[in-house]
């Protein structure tokens, strides 16, 4: 075909599926909105999963009726000078496209003030505007109701979980700017609320809990870096939790370049780095770390929703967050309690099987982890922990299928506080988990009293599972793939660990269910479990020449 320009209504189409992929993206919008405009106070009420009803209300500076009018207009902005171009851009916002994208695939109902004696109201529905005075205080309140109404694929696509994506969006604003009142209400119902008091541990007292703010350290670091011979200042403030409280993702690791939100991966390895060797083995931190330096030194234009930003010298920056967060740990006091040792008999029992290793003879354990093994001609070394976390793996997988994961009573009950996102999971997924073993119910707000917790063949888990277990749904849409990651850190809990002392017959026991493993050459997370080395290599490296009796 001939080049053409495209019809307007195809433009505003593709405008739209840039900005607006989901309901968590149009609160994102929203809430930018607000702090562009200075809010103190921004409220989110969202219905259900999004998309028949969510507003934001806020007390910012609002807008007279024909900035109003005219803000629901394409590449519309008062947020981007003439003279700045986006290279110096200041704002959360810029482009000019949130509200009429929204408006695109929704009703949109805009009702603010300025600070004049009456309001405005701008309603746009089925492409027509509608533009009326109306009674609010300075503000803006943005209502989106009927959300991929004309986008029938769209909507269909959309998951369970669609609510505890927004909570996610309002938890980590809420987090990085500690300076504003958030709060988020689901159904009518009280989600949590920040105060707006400017530090960042009350901030995260209300988006997690008491036990989290209570095991953390401010930090408030500047420094100078060079960037093309030229030194530039820079900030990193937040707000660390201490190593003795972790998570299994790296999802609760929140960043926020010059006020806006990203989820840059090169800045969320530099806060892990700088905690070094103090967080467990295949543990990750809550960590809040907001970056502060001259926009000239930031690209924010290069996603389309703006959820990653580029570096002048993004190695420079990295290095100065990763001595941010160093320099703050060095200084707190990380005490933790130790863990109580675990029987290591109860879950070693055989199945009446054959066993790949049948005809193995253990001859010893190696720095209470590797255990040496003789199999004919070769030695065998294996990880005693990757080779229990296969053999936990397969036995729970087994076991789900065929009904759910053994549970034991939490006696007295467990009370977990849990953040908005982490609730709106738990809920949404509360079948699956209760097969899983994990039986509890809500306590009140955001905390739930724990009743059962899976004991995956013989051993309990601990508390920190069930916070896990959310973080695997979490962490993709296609449950089947949540479920067997969760699967395998249920199958880590209980698995025998680096200085856990085995007998002979104990290894013994080990290897031969691994050997029953449908897989048994590699741990859940793809890690070897077994490492042969021929008799030829130490015949080679004894100058033997290839015999043993030379």
């Amino acid at each position: 075909m001939a080049v053409r320009r495209l019809p307007p209504e195809t433009v505003e189409r593709i405008a739209a599926g840039e900005v607006v992929t989901r309901p968590a993206s149009v609160v994102k919008e929203l809430v930018e909105n607000s702090l562009d405009a200075s809010a103190t106070s921004i409220t989110v009420d969202v219905e259900g999963d999004g998309t028949e009803c969510l507003r934001v209300a806020d007390d910012g500076h609002g807008m007279s009726e024909s900035d109003a009018e005219l803000a629901v207009d394409h590449h519309t902005t008062s947020k981007l000078a003439e003279s700045d171009g986006i290279e110096h851009v200041a704002t959360l916002g810029f482009r000019g496209e949130a509200l009429p994208s929204i408006a695109a695939v929704a009703t949109l109902d805009v009702t603010t003030n300025d600070g004049g004696p009456r309001g405005t109201r701008v309603l746009v529905e089925g492409g027509e505007t509608t533009v009326s005075p109306a009674g609010r205080a300075t503000g803006t309140t943005v209502e989106v109701r009927k959300l991929f109404h004309n986008r029938p694929a769209r909507r269909k696509s959309l998951s369970n979980t669609e609510f505890g994506r927004i909570s996610d969006v309002v938890s980590r604003y809420a987090l990085l700017r500690p300076d504003v009142r958030f709060k988020l209400r689901h159904d009518g119902r009280d989600v949590f609320s920040t105060p707006g008091s400017g530090n960042y541990t009350d901030a995260v007292l209300g988006v997690y809990d008491r036990t989290v703010a209570g095991q953390s350290t401010t930090f408030d670091h500047e420094t100078t870096v060079a960037v093309d011979g030229v030194d530039h200042s820079l900030r990193v403030e937040g707000v660390l939790v201490y190593p003795s409280v972790t998570r299994s993702r790296r999802d609760h690791v929140h960043v926020a370049v010059n006020g806006r939100t990203v989820g840059n991966a090169g800045l969320k390895r530099a806060i892990v780095s700088g905690y070094e060797t103090l967080l467990p083995s295949g543990r990750e931190p809550i960590a809040v770390a907001s970056v502060s330096l001259p926009p000239a030194l930031v690209d924010a234009n290069v996603h389309p929703s703006k959820d990653e930003v580029a570096f002048v010298d993004g190695d420079v920056v990295e290095s100065a967050v990763e001595d941010a967060v160093h320099e703050a740990l060095t200084t707190a006091d990380l005490r933790q309690s130790g863990e109580v040792a675990m029987d290591l008999e109860t879950t070693l029992e055989r199945r009446e099987e054959d066993s790949l290793f049948d005809d193995v003879t253990v001859i010893g354990q190696f720095r209470d982890l590797y255990l040496l093994c003789e199999a004919d001609d070769d030695l065998l070394v294996v990880d005693q922990h990757a080779a229990h976390e296969r053999i936990n793996y397969e036995r729970l997988r087994a076991a789900l299928t065929e009904s759910s994961v053994e549970s034991v009573p939490v006696d007295p009950p467990e009370t977990v506080s849990l953040s908005p996102a982490e609730a709106a999971v738990a809920d949404d997924e509360r079948e699956t988990l209760a097969r899983l073993g994990f039986e509890f119910s809500r306590f009140g707000g955001g905390t739930y009293r724990l009743t059962g917790l899976p004991a995956p063949l013989g051993r309990v888990a601990d508390v920190s599972a069930f916070r896990d277990a959310i973080d695997a749904f979490r962490a993709g849409d296609d449950p089947e793939d949540a479920r067997d990651e969760l699967l395998k850190d249920l199958a880590c809990h209980p698995s025998l660990k680096a200085g856990d002392v085995l007998d002979r017959e104990t290894a013994a026991e080990l290897l031969g269910r691994l050997g029953e493993c449908e897989q048994p050459f590699a741990c859940p997370h793809g890690r070897p479990t077994v490492l042969s080395i021929e008799e030829q290599t130490f015949a080679t490296g004894f100058g033997r020449g290839g015999t043993r009796l030379d």
